[in-house]
């Protein structure tokens, strides 16, 4: 079984920067896991390895779709396969880097089939949400998979009109969840999420939404508004909502930010719930010793 080492955690928790410190002890190739890293041209605002970075240690599957297109948890696992293929047969080991924990789950323990996407439908759902209000499309899916509606939050829309499409399609959500929950492992990895405590990675968050809008995230959105007019896609990574609405004069410039660090400490909780219920994570405290990890990893 192929060896795998993946560096997991919170955004803001420093991924970036150990995968690639370690991928340089170890002799490794880095493979994005990040859901949001796979958009050409939104860099700064999903805080994409510089080129700096990049040149320090190989990157595969970042800028692999254009904004507005769909990337799926199926698609990733199969082009990360194809990556850590060619990885190892260079001889090198591949160092999996991401907080997606559907893009992880689904690249270690396969995708469960499931009904397919309905391009008609999700616009009706996502318009029914608009008119009546999330919860209303909430309370629907409890009526039908209680299991499903308790684990996904009334306001996360996205997940809320897959659990529904999936349910039209005569599946139970909560069945195939439970499923992909217990698929054998396809690799032999190593599993190392940081685990920074709380009021450290939220400093560290919001000193990072700060610097995005500083360096270049404003720039990212006036060219998406070049592009795409009034038709900017709606499903953008988390900041670029509000950056496009800053720079069309619908949010101030300090309001934008609030709003963009307060999405980012959410979004990071969830991950932390999400990699919690994940077997096999070992969780790693800062300081992080990069000599001791990297042992670690050799030793197995």
């Amino acid at each position: 079984m192929q060896r795998l080492l993946v560096i997991a955690g919170p955004t803001g928790s420093g991924k970036t920067s150990l995968a690639i410190t370690l991928a340089r002890w170890l002799g490794g190739e880095i493979v994005n896991a990040d859901s949001q890293q796979v958009y050409r041209g939104l860099d700064v605002g999903t805080a994409k390895a510089t080129a700096e970075e990049r040149g320090r240690a190989p990157h595969h599957l970042l800028d692999l779709v254009e904004p507005g297109e769909g990337m799926d948890a199926a698609r990733f696992a199969a082009l990360a396969d194809g990556a850590i293929a060619g990885v190892a047969a260079r001889g090198r080991l591949p160092v999996v880097a991401g907080g997606s924990g559907l893009y992880l789950r689904a690249l270690l323990h396969g995708v469960v089939a499931a009904p397919g996407r309905d391009p008609a439908l999700r616009a009706a759902l996502e318009a029914e949400a608009s008119a009546q209000g999330r919860p209303a499309l909430h309370a629907r899916l409890a009526a039908i998979d209680p299991d499903a509606a308790q684990r996904i939050r009334p306001n996360d829309l996205v997940r809320v009109v897959r659990a529904l499409e999936i349910a039209a399609g005569g599946r139970r959500p909560s069945e195939l969840h439970a499923a992909h929950a217990f698929q054998i492992d396809r690799y032999a990895a190593t599993i190392l999420a940081l685990d920074l405590p709380r009021a450290q990675l939220h400093a560290r968050i919001d000193t990072r939404v700060e610097a995005m809008f500083a360096g270049g995230l404003l720039d990212e959105a006036r060219a998406l508004v070049a592009r795409f007019g009034a038709s900017v896609p709606g499903k953008l990574p988390i900041g670029y909502g509000e950056a496009v609405a800053c720079v069309q004069g619908e949010l101030s410039l300090a309001e934008a930010v609030r709003k963009v660090q307060v999405a980012h400490r959410r979004y990071a909780r969830r991950q932390v719930i999400w990699l919690r219920k994940e077997r096999g994570v070992e969780w790693v405290a800062p300081p992080f010793d990069a000599e001791r990890l990297a042992h670690r990893v050799e030793t197995g």
